[in-house]
Formats: structure tokens, C-alpha cells, sequence
């Protein structure tokens, strides 16, 4: 079988994101806050994309829906929280978790035990994500277009492969958040690239 192209791959993705019925409504609620420059990303796209490729008819546990975006106008965690708010209202049983990635390199170092430098831009904070397939956003435009942030590509993503990526991740913390996410027991097709 062929190796899909970029192209396919990423209007699969948003086939995908149309069609599911707790993913559409997310991309609408975001997309109401106004927010200038906003993804979906992580966790929510992989668990969207790997449940179908697992063919499973329910999804996954998800921890949260992460909605990234940027805006360095405003890098309190007041900001953050209201938005968070107003999206519980929206669609209350979504586990939204809402981080202005231009702050990012306020609270990085107290968390993960490293400092980084300031990110420039929504696309610069998406290339910084843990793993390559987590490296993927999807933003909904005014005309119901989905816009796909994916700066390392999509082939990790549709291939089910969990790689390091080194942009801000240490060693210790990937091989940690490879344990405790237990990805192939949640998804046997998955394949683990020790680093």
C-alpha cells in the first residue's frame, strides 16, 4: 500500500475532526472566543486520529483538550483562566486546558527543570511539542475551513509512532511520559522509538 502524501493525509485529518462528534464542537467553541492565532493540538488530535486508525467506535480517555495560542500582548494566567471559563460554559464536559503559548517560558523551568527561551509564534510553540505525532494543531477559520499546524509533518502521526522530539524535551521526561502514557497498551499498533 502506497504511503499517503502530505495532502491526504492532512484531509484525513480534517475528515476526521468534521466528522467527530466531540471534536467539531470543541474547534466551534474555540473559534468563538476570537482569539487571533489558536489551535487544538496534542493529545486531542492523536487520540482523534489513533482511535480511527484503532477503528474504535468510542474514544479514548482524554485528559484534557489542549487549546494553545498566542498572544504576547496578555502573558498573565488570569487570561488563561478566563478563557478556560467561558469554554467550560460552552461545552461543559470538556476537559479543556487553555496555555497562551507566548508565557510559556514563565513557568517552563518550574515544571520541567529547565529554561527556555521565549517562542515567537503559535507554529514555533507546536514545533516545540513532546513527540513529533503530538506536534499537530487544528484551528477552525471564519469560513468553516480547518487550518492543520504540523511543522515535523504528519507521517508519526498517521504511522502511530511516538518519537522524541528534542526541541525542549529532555530524555528523562520523554521516557517518563512514555510510561505513564501507556501508549501501546492503548493502542497496539503503536510503535514506542526509544531515545
Amino acid at each position: 500500500m502506497p504511503t499517503p502524501s502530505t495532502n491526504e493525509m492532512e484531509e484525513r485529518l480534517r475528515d476526521l475532526a468534521r466528522r467527530s462528534f466531540w471534536f467539531a464542537p470543541a474547534l466551534r467553541a474555540v473559534r468563538d472566543q476570537g482569539l487571533a492565532s489558536w489551535c487544538i493540538g496534542a493529545g486531542a488530535v492523536r487520540n482523534l486520529v489513533w482511535d480511527a486508525l484503532h477503528d474504535y467506535p468510542t474514544p479514548t480517555h482524554l485528559a484534557d483538550v489542549d487549546v494553545a495560542y498566542f498572544d504576547a500582548t496578555d502573558l498573565t494566567p488570569e487570561r488563561d483562566a478566563a478563557i478556560q471559563d467561558r469554554l467550560r460554559s460552552a461545552l461543559p464536559g470538556t476537559p479543556w486546558e487553555v496555555t497562551n503559548q507566548a508565557a510559556v517560558h514563565h513557568w517552563f523551568e518550574g515544571h520541567f527543570g529547565h529554561a527556555v527561551e521565549p517562542l515567537h509564534s503559535l507554529h514555533e510553540a507546536v514545533a516545540s511539542w513532546p513527540e513529533y505525532a503530538t506536534c499537530v494543531g487544528l484551528t477552525l477559520n471564519e469560513d468553516d475551513s480547518i487550518g492543520v499546524i504540523a511543522p515535523h509533518g504528519l507521517d508519526d502521526l498517521f504511522g502511530c509512532i511516538v518519537r522524541r522530539n528534542p526541541t525542549r524535551v529532555s530524555l528523562a521526561t520523554y521516557r517518563q511520559r512514555v510510561e505513564q502514557k501507556n501508549y501501546a497498551s492503548r493502542w497496539p499498533k503503536v510503535r514506542v522509538v526509544e531515545a
